[in-house]
């Protein structure tokens, strides 16, 4: 017998995908599709004091590829928040799926304080003094009567976790807002920064993985199901803020 023949088969060791551990929770953070404009002297209504537009129709397009890109996946439950935007988006998915939608309402958009109801979006695209402030100090308390930010990050938090914790080893499509997406990414990676993650846009997808407390972040931003066929905005129309409450 030869030599070669003598030696061993020599021990591999490859590089392997990312598998989400045993009993872990996966969460696919959806942003709503984009809701009506604001207008002047035309405030949204208010629901539990948060501004409450419905969905433009381009959103509910957007909810239509949400519906579409999770159709053949393997989900076990659907959440959604007390503001109509997020049902809406939630629906096509809900109607193919089979599945009746919970509602959490601790995911539910920051709290804007005098500025609900749109005149966010006024205030920001008018470069408002305290609009600056906010995106300087990354902080939503900065206007006026808004959710302040340790009670916004806290109850983004133990939402997610009470998701997670009727959940374990199973995979859940939650519909949210824009600020909360942020929180959570945010909360993640433990970052120091408010804004981190500012400005998911509608109809995207973001996936974090829980386990045990522990949260793991594996995508942020998603829109590759919104894009085949579908006329997004200019990018040079869309506001320097990324946020459009």
């Amino acid at each position: 017998m030869s030599d070669e023949q003598d030696q061993p088969d020599e021990v591999e060791y490859r590089q392997t995908g990312f598998r989400p551990p045993p009993g872990s929770t996966e969460i696919f953070l959806v942003r709503h599709g984009a809701s009506e404009p604001s207008r002047p002297g035309r405030l949204f209504p208010l629901a539990d004091g948060h501004g409450d537009p419905a969905l433009a129709p381009e959103g509910l397009e957007q909810a239509e590829r949400v519906g579409e890109r999770f159709a053949d996946e393997a989900i076990d439950a659907i959440y959604v928040t007390t503001l109509r935007r997020t049902a809406q988006t939630a629906a096509p998915l809900a109607a193919r799926l089979g599945l009746e939608p919970i509602v959490e309402p601790g995911l539910r958009e920051v709290g804007l304080g005098e500025w609900e109801g749109g005149i966010f979006r006024e205030k920001v695209a008018k470069l408002d003094p305290i609009a600056v402030k906010l995106f300087a100090e990354e902080r939503w308390d900065v206007i006026p009567g808004a959710e302040p930010h340790d009670d916004f990050v806290g109850r983004v938090r133990g939402s997610i976790d009470r998701i997670a914790a009727a959940h374990p080893g199973q995979r859940v499509v939650a519909v949210a807002h824009g600020g909360v997406i942020g929180a959570a990414m945010t909360i993640a990676v433990e970052s120091n920064r408010g804004f981190a993650f500012a400005g998911a846009d509608n109809g995207s997808v973001s996936h974090l993985i829980v386990i045990d407390g522990r949260w793991i972040l594996r995508r942020f931003n998603d829109t590759s199901h919104l894009h085949t066929g579908f006329d997004l905005p200019s990018l040079d129309t869309a506001p320097t803020s990324g946020f459009s409450a």
